[in-house]
Parts: structure tokens; sequence; C-alpha cells
């Protein structure tokens, strides 16, 4: 994989700011999975002193995204990306260090090879889950993907 975390973490500097002050970084990334964390600290608080939720849906779609950006920079192709859906679920308060991890990448191989071979969008509904530093799940997120080939 050509993308590195630490290549993403300086564009999420420059293309998404409001990302990368609240302190979201990606960590890890590969073909099959994606590992981001946000510490809870004052600019991302709610005033229930935890993180707000939509502090943790950064982190979590940048570990779907992130993996997406590098396999359509792998392809090759000129392919657009959009979320057109997303959930979500919390299940405890977001305190502390949350990571999320995404283990979906091996679904956008085989949207992209589609949209490739057929020339039509493809959607993909990839999970991540946010666990705090006890190893406690605190939220899942679902995004729904939609990819397309760009016109020519």
């Amino acid at each position: 994989m050509a993308v590195s975390a630490s290549k993403f973490n300086t564009f999420t500097f420059f293309k998404l700011p409001s990302a990368w002050w609240c302190g979201v970084r990606l960590r890890h990334i590969d073909d099959s999975k994606a590992i981001v964390t946000v510490k809870h600290k004052w600019i991302n608080q709610n005033p229930f002193r935890s993180m707000f939720w939509a502090v943790q849906g950064m982190a979590a779609e940048l570990s779907t995204g992130a993996m997406m950006i590098a396999q359509i920079e792998e392809s090759g192709e000129k392919i657009s990306m959009l979320v057109a859906n997303n959930n979500a679920s919390f299940t405890k308060k977001a305190t502390g260090k949350i990571t999320f991890t995404c283990e979906d990448g091996h679904l956008i191989q085989d949207a992209i090879a589609k949209t490739v071979a057929t020339g039509e969008g493809q959607t993909l509904w990839m999970k991540s889950v946010g666990i705090n530093e006890d190893g406690v799940v605190v939220s899942t997120f679902n995004f729904e993907w939609t990819i397309k080939l760009k016109k020519k």
C-alpha cells in the first residue's frame, strides 16, 4: 500500500483540519484494516464531559475512508467516492483514548473491480468500532460508501 499513516496525517492537516485539530490520527493502514485514534480533550468534548459524537464520527469515517482513498489510488482509475448514508450506536461515554478499527478493506477491492468492469457505480457498507482504553466498545459506526468512475 502506497499510503502511509504519517503521510495521511499530513493530508488531514491540510484537507481535514477540523479532524486534525480535534486529535484524529491514522495509526495503521493496509489493504484490509485501518486503525484511527482520538483522545478526549477540551477541544472535542461535549457538555457531559465526554467526547462529542461528531468527533467520534470523524475518526470512524477516517478509518473507512482512508482505505477507500488508498485503494482507489492504487487502482490507477479515476474514481469518485462519497458517503451516502451512515448510522451509529453509542454504548458507553467516550473518555480517554478511543481507537476506531475498520476491517472491511476487502470489500473495497470488489467494489472497485465491479465499477471498472461494468462502468456502473457501486455501494458498500463499512463498519468501524470504537473501543476505549479498557477494551470496552463505546460506539459503532456504519458508513455506506458510493463509488463511480469519473467521466472523461
